[in-house]
């Protein structure tokens, strides 16, 4: 599918998807929103594709929501944006494929909230990150007063939340809201080699983790180790656990076919 906001690009059982309006330092209007969606629902139907890199063309990674459309909002269109956004965010939260977000530059509001729905994320040195919407008079609407405390604590959050201050990719990365950062000019190169390290392993194997992880932070310790269980027990009866263990014995790279 032909996007207007969007580029999406495959190479070596990886996709990348470049938020493209660069003018508007990548913000997220209906339509990009929307077409984040479908490109996350192609991506995941596409068996050519192991993991997907997100990441922003500019100086942006994305920079917020388009102010001018949040100003016209009435009390349900606003509920309905929040919901729609929320419910498009999940499906890279929910991706059984690893996404990373590759933080170059503002990760602002929905930008902030965009990263965080990714399973985890590589930023740029130049990279900012902040939750501003109350300096709006209004809250983050696409899951940043729920993913933010879940990664760096209650205290933290509330703190990034409350003032709407920016903080640099060192502080992000103190505070445990990236997991490495890498100078700009690095910043692809090292995110495609974390993600092929990714896809050398068993397919069925990371889906799995991914799962019992998301699934596992919402819900009880017992609940998730019941789940774990049942995952471990699941992966016995596949090839790929075969395969793996006979390949480690052997002492030879595994060849995983995801069966």
């Amino acid at each position: 599918m032909a996007f207007r906001n969007l580029t999406v690009e495959h190479a070596d059982r990886i996709a990348t998807i470049t938020v493209n309006r660069p003018d508007k330092l990548n913000a997220l209007n209906g339509e990009t929103i929307t077409e984040l969606g479908q490109a996350m629902d192609e991506l995941r139907a596409d068996d050519a594709v192991g993991g997907v890199i997100l990441t922003g063309a500019g100086r942006a990674f994305v920079a917020g929501a388009d102010i001018g459309e949040l100003q016209s909002q009435d009390v349900l269109g606003a509920r309905a944006r929040s919901t729609a956004g929320q419910d498009v965010f999940r499906r890279f939260e929910t991706s059984p494929k690893p996404v990373i977000a590759a933080v170059n530059g503002f990760a602002l509001g929905g930008g902030c909230e965009l990263a965080m729905a990714c399973h985890f994320r590589i930023a740029s040195e130049s990279a900012k990150f902040g939750q501003p919407e109350v300096k709006l008079g209004i809250v983050p609407g696409y899951g940043g007063t729920q993913r933010l405390p879940r990664l760096i604590g209650r205290g933290r959050a509330m703190q990034l939340l409350l003032t709407g201050d920016m903080i640099d990719a060192a502080e992000a990365y103190r505070l445990g809201l990236v997991n490495s950062v890498v100078p700009a000019d690095e910043l692809m190169t090292s995110t495609r080699a974390i993600l092929g390290r990714i896809l050398a392993n068993g397919p069925l194997a990371v889906s799995y983790c991914i799962e019992a992880v998301n699934r596992g932070m919402e819900s009880t310790l017992e609940d998730g180790l019941r789940l774990e269980a049942g995952f471990f027990g699941i992966l016995a009866a596949t090839s790929d656990m075969g395969e793996g263990m006979t390949a480690f014995l052997e002492k030879r790279t595994p060849v995983f076919t995801g069966r």
